[in-house]
C-alpha cells in the first residue's frame, strides 16, 4: 500500500490523469466484479486526491502581477 503511494506521488499530474481515465475506462466495463469494482474505484480516488493536491501546490505557488507589475506570490 505504502509503494502505491510512492507511485502515485511521483507521477506526473498529466500521468496521473491518464490512470485516472483508465480507472474509469475499467469501471465502465461490463465485465468487472463488485469487488474488483471497489477496488479500482479506491484506487481512482486516491489518484483524484494527489491531482487536487498538486493542482492546490501549483496554485500556491504561481506568480500573480500587481498593480505595480511586481510579482508576488498569492
Amino acid at each position: 500500500m505504502e509503494q502505491q503511494q510512492e507511485k502515485q506521488e511521483s507521477l506526473t499530474l498529466e500521468q496521473a490523469f491518464a490512470e485516472l481515465d483508465a480507472v474509469v475506462e475499467r469501471l465502465e466495463s461490463r465485465d468487472i466484479s463488485l469487488e474488483e469494482s471497489f477496488q479500482v474505484y479506491q484506487t481512482g480516488m486516491k489518484l483524484l486526491k494527489e491531482c487536487s493536491s498538486k493542482i492546490d501546490r501549483v496554485e500556491k505557488e504561481m506568480l500573480q502581477l500587481d498593480e505595480n507589475g511586481e510579482l508576488s506570490e498569492f
